[in-house]
């Protein structure tokens, strides 16, 4: 590992600032993902500007009715609040399928959304990787990829987002905060991740040396959610699918879907073409089939991933079944 400073920042303006005066700086927060890309030699950074300690662990209820996350708050307690498990259930399963208790008390929202992709080809220095050394190239387009993206991808790489968390914020239309040193600003969690293009070295819509200060929640929708996880192993390892989802029956009619995927692409997966299908529509397993059709029509797997199609389709159509059974209750 190559030697690096460390400073513990003492307020927001004070750790933007030193990150500015730094390129070679990252923000430290619980460390369960860059520690470990130190230690492998994929990120090296000349300094670490620790923002555990900053007062950004609260969570509150916002005037409009939504929370306010904040970035250092921890996995841990994000999925034990009352009011998330409340109203939005689906967020609290997407955390704790996420990982261990361990690492869900040392983890934190902010470093959550922006943990690097598990790909084994990113995490290996002694391959080529466009994500970690441009132009580089992508070896798993032909070599391993059956648990890599069917949505969204590239030539230029297909490796997947591995945040569960990010899948039910998705759903959930979350807006993310920052600070830099102008000032504040925002993104829409569908826009806080860029496309792949040609460029997937560039991963966030996020200003240079900006601080993730919090996640904001608008209004619970009227809508039981639920979140599933498909994963190879019983324990704890990241999925190969997963769907965040969010369903409001009224006399056997949808009046409002939310549905996102996970595992399938660079970023979490809203999908826009189910729900405009599903909203107005029967609440039955004919039309989720048919709306899970629709937004896996634009799946472009490889040879050995094409399994997932068949899997998100199923998984989309039993969670939507299952909420549509808890609706009936």
């Amino acid at each position: 590992m190559r030697e690096f400073d460390y400073q513990r920042a003492q307020d927001v303006s004070g750790a933007v600032a030193l990150l500015g005066a730094d390129p070679e700086a990252r923000f430290l927060g619980g460390g369960t993902n860059l520690v470990d890309l130190m230690k492998s030699g994929v990120e090296r950074p000349g300094r670490l500007v620790d923002v555990r300690e900053l007062p950004l662990d609260r969570i509150e209820s916002t005037a409009a009715g939504g929370l306010r996350i904040g970035a250092t708050v921890t996995n841990s307690d994000l999925a034990a609040h009352p009011e998330v498990r409340r109203r939005y259930p689906a967020l609290t399963q997407a955390v704790l399928a996420g990982a261990s208790g361990q690492l869900r008390n040392m983890a934190t929202v902010g470093g959550n959304l922006l943990q690097r992709t598990r790909c084994g080809y990113f995490a290996d220095v002694a391959k080529p990787c466009n994500k970690r050394v441009p132009g580089s190239g992508c070896p798993a387009v032909e070599g391993e990829h059956r648990n890599h993206a069917i949505l969204g991808a590239s030539g230029h790489c297909v490796a997947v987002h591995p945040s569960d968390m990010g899948v039910a914020l998705a759903a959930f239309d979350a807006v993310v905060e920052y600070e830099t040193e102008s000032g504040p600003g925002e993104l829409a969690l569908t826009d806080f991740y860029l496309p792949v293009g040609d460029t997937p070295h560039l991963e966030t819509a996020l200003p240079p040396g900006a601080l993730v200060t919090a996640v904001t929640l608008p209004p619970a929708p009227a809508a039981a959610s639920r979140y599933r996880k498909v994963r190879e192993r019983a324990s704890y390892a990241f999925a190969i699918g997963s769907v965040a989802a969010a369903l409001d029956i009224q006399g056997g009619v949808v009046r409002e879907a939310r549905l996102a995927l996970g595992a399938v692409a660079s970023r979490p997966w809203r999908a826009h073409a189910a729900e405009a299908l599903l909203t107005g529509g029967p609440a039955d397993a004919t039309a989720y089939a048919a709306a899970a059709d629709a937004e896996l029509a634009a799946a472009q797997p490889l040879p050995d991933n094409g399994y997932k199609v068949t899997l998100l389709r199923n998984l989309i159509v039993a969670v939507l079944t299952e909420l549509t059974e808890e609706a009936a209750r």
